[in-house]
């Protein structure tokens, strides 16, 4: 491991588009009605939170892994700044699954690991000519904490075997952790607060506490990443550095800085994925349908994995006011389930953006009190579902499941493209449903009949309940039960 570096600027030059692009500067316009640009997060830190998130992906048992000390391991594939896989381990390690899906088309991807990869993983990637790995200073993969005496020391021979290895690559081996942008981790908790899906959930119920549930569910979260991804006791943190070779590290201030950096990038996984509740406060992703397909619907716990998968995306925007993330997944029936995914794969992703190459500030940036629509910004932002099937690793076949994720209801704009691309299920929020806006319109996705639609709502045993305690309707109005039950009230008083 090379000498700890000082955090230089968060990306190269920005480069617009899909999931590419860099930190962009501070708005050079003047104008005082401009809403400046929120902050974004670093293609590092991006990549590195979404790796930590696939480490999560929920499991059938015959996904998981079977190889002793090992721990799950989530992988990010980066191609040219353009997310080619999101993996996780399963009957096989996370580097080893991506030599299986990716093959030769490896050569000079740049991969982000959630944790140290293995010797053996190591050896293969390396073989393929990989540009980086960069990885979360943890525990590693097969884990140097385990208490078993044969498990620590084949941990022990592997972290040799890896240093052995990494000395002798051409590729760069190392962690990449960057600070965050000022004020990010606010501005992810406002707007995680604030989003569509707790939004439909207020709108349901005006009596519920929205902010109240928002940090339960993060405090929650907090605490579960916390213990899997920063280990609690600082001292132990040092020692593991020491046997994974990261004795650099392992010094002040670059020890302080390490740890302060990893638990940020916590509390922005911790406030992203707290944006959707999970299944217990009765929300989920039902089909708008009555008669739902057979065999159309993926695991509640699958479904809202990727929502936040987008949800991460959508802080990569480059729309000042709304960012929008998408994920594309598609399954294969014939495919063999070494990943942790199962048979599922990834297609593609985005965020909203301006046109690939574009410098900031050459078109609009205007906010909604801008009278002129021909200088607002929504006839040039590339929205996330452009994006995500424009820069998608790999072809929509028509004969199989294709799933869109996006973090908001579908535009006018979008809705025949989706058609178009022969996507088969979209999984959103429909809280803009039938709302015309003037510059942009949601009035299409509600009359969408070739794609299967599964809103963020109730549960339809939630729904029921709900029902069933209303007080029963006279004619159809409770008004009118109301005043026949008053009627009777002081007809009784009467007597």
């Amino acid at each position: 491991m090379a000498a700890p570096h000082s955090p230089g600027p968060a990306d190269p030059q920005p480069q617009r588009g899909g999931v590419t692009g860099g930190v962009r500067g501070i708005s050079t316009q003047t104008d005082s009605r401009v809403q400046g640009p929120g902050p974004r997060l670093s293609k590092v830190n991006l990549f590195t939170l979404l790796s930590l998130w696939m480490e999560l992906f929920p499991k059938k048992k015959s996904q998981e892994q079977d190889n002793g000390s090992a721990g799950d391991t989530g992988l990010v594939v980066v191609q040219d700044q353009r997310v080619l896989g999101l993996h996780c381990s399963g009957s096989v390690h996370a580097g080893q699954v991506a030599v299986l899906r990716h093959g030769s088309r490896l050569k000079g991807c740049d991969l982000y690991f959630s944790r140290k990869p293995c010797s053996t993983c190591l050896k293969m990637i390396i073989n393929a000519g990989v540009n980086r790995i960069s990885y979360w200073p943890a525990d590693a993969e097969i884990t140097l904490l385990s208490d078993e005496e044969r498990a620590a020391e084949e941990a022990r021979l592997d972290a040799q075997a890896a240093e052995r290895l990494k000395s002798n690559s051409r590729a760069h081996i190392c962690v990449m952790l960057q600070p965050l942008a000022n004020s990010m981790l606010q501005f992810v908790e406002e707007t995680s607060r604030n989003g569509d899906f707790l939004g439909r959930m207020a709108a349901d119920d005006q009596s519920r506490d929205i902010g109240e549930l928002f940090m339960e569910e993060r405090l929650k979260h907090w605490d579960n990443f916390s213990r899997r991804f920063c280990i609690e006791d600082a001292e132990q943190h040092r020692k593991l550095l020491e046997k994974m070779g990261l004795e650099n590290f392992s010094t002040d201030p670059y020890f302080i800085t390490l740890r302060q950096h990893m638990k940020d990038l916590i509390k922005v996984l911790a406030s992203v994925a707290a944006s959707v509740p999970v299944q217990e406060h009765e929300y989920g992703f039902y089909e708008t349908e009555t008669t739902p397909t057979k065999d159309s619907t993926l695991p509640q716990e699958v479904v809202r994995h990727c929502i936040i998968q987008a949800a991460l995306l959508a802080y990569r925007t480059e729309d000042p006011k709304v960012g929008v993330g998408t994920v594309i997944w598609a399954e294969d029936k014939w495919q063999s389930e070494c990943d942790g995914m199962g048979t599922m794969y990834l297609v593609g992703c985005g965020y909203n953006a301006y046109p690939a190459g574009s410098k900031y500030a050459e078109f609009p940036q205007m906010d909604t009190r801008q009278e002129e629509r021909c200088n607002r910004k929504y006839r040039y932002i590339i929205h996330a579902e452009q994006n995500a099937l424009t820069f998608r690793s790999t072809e929509v076949r028509g004969q199989e499941k294709t799933m869109l994720f996006v973090t908001k209801c579908p535009c006018d704009e979008c809705v025949p493209l989706i058609c178009g691309a022969g996507i088969k299920q979209i999984y959103t929020t429909d809280l803009d449903s039938g709302k015309d806006k003037h510059d942009i319109s949601y009035m299409r996705f509600s009359q969408l009949s070739q794609v299967q639609k599964f809103i963020w709502q109730k549960s339809p045993a939630a729904r029921s309940a709900s029902e069933k305690s209303r007080p029963p309707l006279a004619n159809g109005h409770l008004k009118h039960r109301r005043e026949e039950d008053t009627d009777c009230h002081n007809k009784r008083q009467r007597t």
